[in-house]
C-alpha cells in the first residue's frame, strides 16, 4: 500500500475528475512509501479551497498540479515595492502592478507558511519581508522565495509574535514579544535579538523606525530610543525614554526625519525627548498610522463602524479625508503612491483612491469555510458555515459559495434578506429531480434554494423539532437523497433526530432505538443497499438503518449500532468524524484513532458483520493504518483511491 501525505484538514470532497480541498490545509509534503525507503517531495499550499483541476473547462488544471482558491477579501497592510504593491491578507499574498495586473504569492507559488502578520519591504535588496502568525519569516524577491524559520523553530520563552516589519539597509526589524529581532535580508538568518525591556527583560515592541540620528521603538513601556552608532544596540542600558510612557502603539519617521508616534488615539511628534500632540479626535478611534514621504495616513473607525482615511501634513493638518461605505469599511493600512491613496481594507480589500476608485481583490470565496461541498450541475457548491469541535453554533453568517466558469459567488445572510438569521450552513445535498439545493443550518432549520434564488426555510412546517434545551435552534447537520430521490436528515440535538421529506413533500420522523449522548447526529451516506449509514457524533459511533420497503411501516425498520470493540462493530474508536461509500460497496469510517472498513455492508445486519481495521507495513514494522489519527475526513476518487484529511496532513492511500 503506497500512502501521500499532504498537509491540510477537512473536509474533503471528489468527483471523478476533480480533487478538492477544503479549509486550512498547510504545507503539503508527499510522502511515497516503497522497499527503498521514505521518500519526500516538497511542493507547498494553503487553501480554504485547494484543487487539483478547476471547475470551468476554460480553466482546467493539468493533472498534478495545485490551485489555490483563497479568500482575498480580507487585506490588512499595504506597501510599495518598486513598481508594485503588495496587499498582506489575513491568509496570504497579492500584488497590483502599474497597469493593473494581479499576482497572487501563496503555497502554490512557492511561500512556506500561511496567515500573515505583517509585511514589510527593504528598498536596499528590492525584498518583501513577509511574517507569518506562526513567527515563520518568508523573503520574496521576484518568484524567488527565501525562508527565516529559526524564530519559529526557536523554543525560546516568550512571545514571539512578529507584530509589525521595518526594513532598512538590507536589515530587517521583526517587532516581537521579545523584543526586536533583527534579521539579515542577504544571508537569511537572524543576526541579533534586542531585549529593551527595563533591566533587560523581554517587552512587547509594537513599532520600530530609523531617522538618521536614532533607532526608536514603540514599546509597552513606552516610545525608546537609542543612537545608531551605538556600539551595542543589544544592551538595553542604551535605550531610554524619549517623551512618551505607557504603551506606546506605533512610531513613524517622514522623509525629513520627523518622528511621530501613537499612543491611545493621540498622533504626537518627538523631538528629542520633547512631545506635542500632532493629531486627535475623540471621536474617531486610530486603527494605524504610517508616513509616506512626509506625509502620513491615519486610518480610522468607531465603534458604529464608521470608517475614513486621513492625510495629514507634517504639521498635523488634514490634506484630505477620504470615506467610501463599502470600499473603506475597516481599514487597516493605507499608503501613498504619487498622488494615489492605497487603502487595505479588512472587510473591502484594496483600494486606489485617486480622482477615480479602483478596487483589487482576487477572485476567491469571500471567506474560508469549513462546511460540506458538492457538484451540482457543473457547479462547486460549498456550505460556509461552521461548528466547534463541541458542536456548538458559531454564528457564521456566509452561507453558500459557489463556483462557476472560473468565478465564485455568495449566497448568504449579506447577500439575501431571508438568509439573515440562517446561520452556519454546514451540510449540502443537490435534488436529483431539479437544479435546487438543499442546505443544513445548525440552528436555523432546512433551507431549499431554488432556481433564480427562491429560498424556502423549514422548520416548524415540518417534523423538524428544535434541540432539546434549546427551543428556538434547528440543527440540521446532515443529508443525503436515497435512490428513491427521498431526502434524509440529520436534525442534531432533537427528541427525534432523523427525518426525511419524501418525494411527494411531506415529512416524517424516527426516533432512534438507542441512547445517544445529545442526541447527535451528522453525516449521512447511503450504501448499495440504500441503507443509512449515519454518523452520530460525540463519542457515540455510527448507526446504520433500513426502512424497509416502506418508509411510512416502522414494521420492517431494521437498526444496527457500530462502536468499539470486537462484537460492538469493532470501530477503531467511539469518536467518529466522517464516513464514504467506496466504489468497491465497502464503507470507510474515519474515528479518532484511525479507519475502520465495513466490507459487508449489506450483510450490515447479521452478526458477523464488523469493521476491519486495515494494517500497512513499511519495511519490518506494521500498524493499524491512522492508529491515533484523527481521521476528520475520507473521500473517494475515480479510480477508488482515498484521500484521507487528518489534523497532520492529507494522505493518498
Amino acid at each position: 500500500m503506497k500512502t501521500r501525505r499532504f498537509e491540510a484538514s477537512a473536509p474533503v470532497f471528489i468527483d471523478e475528475r476533480r480533487y478538492l480541498l477544503l479549509k486550512s490545509a498547510t504545507q503539503q509534503k508527499l510522502h511515497r512509501y516503497t522497499s527503498a525507503g521514505l521518500i519526500k517531495f516538497y511542493h507547498g499550499f494553503f487553501c480554504c479551497l485547494i484543487s487539483f483541476f478547476s471547475i470551468a473547462q476554460s480553466t482546467l488544471q493539468p493533472i498534478g498540479m495545485w490551485r489555490e482558491h483563497l479568500p482575498y477579501q480580507n487585506t490588512i497592510q499595504v506597501v510599495q515595492g518598486g513598481t508594485e504593491m503588495y496587499a498582506a491578507t489575513i491568509h496570504n499574498v497579492f500584488s497590483v502592478d502599474d497597469k493593473g495586473y494581479l499576482s497572487r504569492y501563496s503555497k502554490v507559488t512557492g511561500l512556506n507558511d500561511i496567515g500573515v502578520s505583517t509585511i514589510g519591504w527593504d528598498v536596499a535588496s528590492q525584498q518583501l519581508v513577509i511574517a507569518y502568525n506562526n513567527s515563520n519569516i518568508d523573503v520574496l524577491k521576484g518568484r524567488t522565495v527565501r525562508n527565516i524559520g529559526d524564530i519559529k523553530r526557536s523554543n525560546v520563552a516568550g512571545n514571539k509574535s512578529i507584530l509589525y516589519v521595518y526594513c532598512h539597509n538590507k536589515l530587517a526589524y521583526l517587532c516581537s514579544g521579545l523584543g526586536v529581532i533583527v534579521a539579515d535580508l542577504e544571508k537569511f538568518e537572524i543576526k541579533d535579538t534586542w531585549q529593551i525591556g527595563n533591566n533587560g527583560a523581554q517587552v512587547q515592541i509594537n513599532g520600530f523606525a530609523i531617522n538618521s540620528s536614532f533607532y526608536y521603538a514603540a514599546t509597552n513601556e513606552g516610545l525608546k530610543r537609542s543612537a545608531i552608532n551605538v556600539a551595542n544596540p543589544a544592551d538595553y542600558r542604551n535605550w531610554l525614554l524619549s517623551g512618551l510612557s505607557g504603551v506606546v502603539r506605533m512610531v513613524v519617521t517622514t522623509a525629513s526625519n520627523q518622528v511621530m508616534a501613537l499612543r491611545n488615539d493621540s498622533i504626537f511628534s518627538i523631538n528629542n525627548t520633547t512631545t506635542s500632540l500632532l493629531y486627535a479626535d475623540a471621536a474617531w478611534p486610530i486603527v494605524s498610522i504610517n508616513a509616506a514621504g512626509d506625509k502620513l495616513l491615519v486610518c480610522q473607525r468607531t465603534a458604529f463602524g464608521q470608517s475614513r482615511v486621513l492625510v495629514l501634513s507634517s504639521s498635523g493638518v488634514i490634506e484630505k479625508n477620504l470615506s467610501q461605505p463599502g470600499i473603506i469599511s475597516f481599514p487597516k493600512w493605507a499608503t501613498l503612491k504619487e498622488n494615489a491613496v492605497w487603502v487595505a481594507d479588512y472587510f473591502g480589500g484594496l483600494a486606489k483612491v485617486d480622482t477615480a476608485i479602483e478596487r483589487y481583490i482576487p477572485n476567491g470565496p469571500p471567506s474560508s469555510a469549513s462546511g460540506e461541498m458538492i457538484f451540482n450541475k457543473g457547479k462547486l457548491q460549498v456550505a460556509a458555515g461552521e461548528v466547534n469541535d463541541a458542536w456548538n453554533y458559531q454564528y457564521n453568517r456566509n452561507g453558500i459559495y459557489t463556483f462557476f466558469d472560473g468565478a465564485w459567488t455568495n449566497t448568504g445572510a449579506f447577500t439575501t434578506t431571508i438568509l439573515d438569521s440562517v446561520l452556519d450552513f454546514i451540510t449540502i445535498a443537490a435534488d436529483p429531480t431539479n437544479e435546487s439545493l438543499w442546505v443544513g443550518s445548525f440552528g436555523g432549520g432546512l433551507v431549499n434554494i431554488i432556481v433564480n434564488n427562491q429560498i424556502k426555510i423549514y422548520k416548524t412546517n415540518s417534523t423538524l423539532q428544535p434541540a432539546i434545551g434549546d427551543p428556538a435552534s434547528y440543527r440540521v447537520s446532515g443529508l443525503a437523497f436515497d435512490r428513491k430521490n427521498n431526502l434524509w436528515i440529520s436534525n442534531y440535538g432533537a427528541a427525534q433526530n432523523l427525518h426525511v421529506r419524501k418525494t411527494d413533500g411531506t415529512f416524517k420522523a424516527f426516533s432512534i432505538p438507542f441512547f445517544l449522548f445529545e442526541n447527535a447526529l451528522s453525516q449521512i451516506v447511503l450504501d448499495d443497499s440504500d441503507q443509512l449509514w449515519i454518523v452520530s457524533p460525540r463519542g457515540n459511533g455510527v448507526f446504520v438503518y433500513n426502512p424497509g420497503e416502506n418508509i411510512d411501516a416502522l414494521t420492517d425498520d431494521r437498526w444496527k449500532y457500530l462502536r468499539f470493540g470486537k462484537g460492538s462493530g469493532n470501530l477503531p474508536s467511539n469518536d467518529v468524524f466522517s464516513v464514504v461509500k467506496d466504489k468497491d460497496g465497502f464503507i470507510w469510517i474515519g474515528t479518532a484513532s484511525g479507519i475502520g472498513i465495513v466490507t459487508c455492508a449489506e450483510q450490515a445486519f447479521t452478526s458477523t458483520c464488523e469493521a476491519e481495521l486495515p494494517i500497512v507495513q513499511q519495511d519490518r514494522f506494521a500498524g493499524y493504518l491512522f492508529k491515533n489519527e484523527e481521521v476528520k475526513a475520507i473521500a473517494v476518487d475515480a479510480a477508488n483511491r482515498k484521500w484521507i484529511g487528518t489534523r497532520n496532513g492529507l494522505w493518498l492511500v
